[in-house]
């Protein structure tokens, strides 16, 4: 039990960035734009969340850090891709390059320095129940933000007004555009919030995952999750139980290593990155089902009439 224990623990840990990252990226893709930036915007969230934890003593402006370095990347992201209508395929995979660069410079003088942990919640009593209470009842702030936040989007996406509009931006912006939505405004706000999840999913790594900075150490997460939004078919609940699968794949061949398992270390490693290759193989033989499902004017700018 308590093997199983900790194995689930580890999965939950490594789970939560995927789940926090994805979630902001299919609300961005719902409303009709593809930011392939996750990856930088996660890095800078992981920098700037160390840093502010570390020089401040408090987590809990790390994780505020985090959002609004992300939040700062999409804004940059948002500028060019919709006030400058430039191709937001090639924007965002600068974004990604600008981030990793930018990152990497900012905290070269603290690599190696150990962070500062989020205190875990304790609940008297639940927490003390055995297997489930430290699994659900004593994890860090990280983990009941993700899930609130699959929650919420749910919520926004299919039972509100807001949520029902920004819907519609994503399907056909031109045909939102003439009844008089404000197409760019709901475009902003998706992005905004995109890269307040991106970046507070860094911080998780920083903070949580590996407490103290490295270089490139979201390690191709915030591609996972562009690919977890696909397999997901952009419904929320999926990607919770995607990045879930995806997070007990990453651990799993930690795992198989630990036990000596007879297969190169460099194959299990690159695991995760091909689980994601075969999904996404997968989905896309069901092609009926993603035409159904992907935003319509996904990737496409819009320039309002003058």
């Amino acid at each position: 039990m308590e093997l199983a224990l900790a194995v689930l623990v580890t999965i939950v840990t490594a789970a939560t960035p995927l789940l926090l990252a994805a979630t902001g990226e299919l609300v961005v893709e719902r409303s009709g734009v593809l930011n392939l930036g996750v990856e930088g915007m996660m890095v800078m969230g992981a920098v700037g969340g160390f840093l502010a934890a570390y020089l401040s003593g408090n987590p809990f402006l790390g994780m505020l850090a985090g959002v609004l370095f992300g939040m700062g990347m999409a804004l940059l992201f948002g500028f060019l891709s919709l006030t400058l209508a430039t191709n937001q395929y090639a924007t965002g995979l600068a974004l990604t390059i600008i981030g990793l660069g930018l990152a990497s410079l900012i905290g070269e003088p603290f690599v190696g320095r150990a962070g500062i942990r989020p205190p875990h919640l304790d609940i008297p009593g639940l927490s003390d129940i055995p297997f489930v209470g430290p699994l659900l009842f004593g994890r860090d702030p990280f983990f009941y933000i993700s899930l609130a936040l699959v929650a919420g989007v749910v919520w926004f996406l299919f039972y509100t007004k807001p949520g029902l509009t920004l819907r519609a931006v994503g399907d056909n912006h031109q045909s939102a555009h003439a009844l008089g939505i404000k197409v760019l405004r709901y475009r902003y706000l998706a992005v905004l919030f995109g890269g307040a999840c991106a970046g507070l999913a860094g911080a998780q790594l920083s903070l949580v995952y590996t407490p103290q900075w490295s270089e490139n150490m979201t390690a191709g997460r915030g591609w996972i999750a562009l690919a977890l939004v696909v397999f997901a078919s952009w419904r929320p609940m999926r990607v919770l139980v995607g990045a879930y699968l995806f997070g007990a794949v990453s651990i799993g061949q930690l795992h198989a290593q630990a036990l000596g398992i007879p297969i190169p270390s460099q194959a299990l490693t690159a695991l995760p990155y091909a689980a994601t290759i075969v999904v996404l193989v997968i989905i896309s033989q069901n092609r009926r089902l993603t035409m159904i499902n992907t935003p319509a004017s996904l990737g496409k700018s819009f320039v309002p009439d003058r």
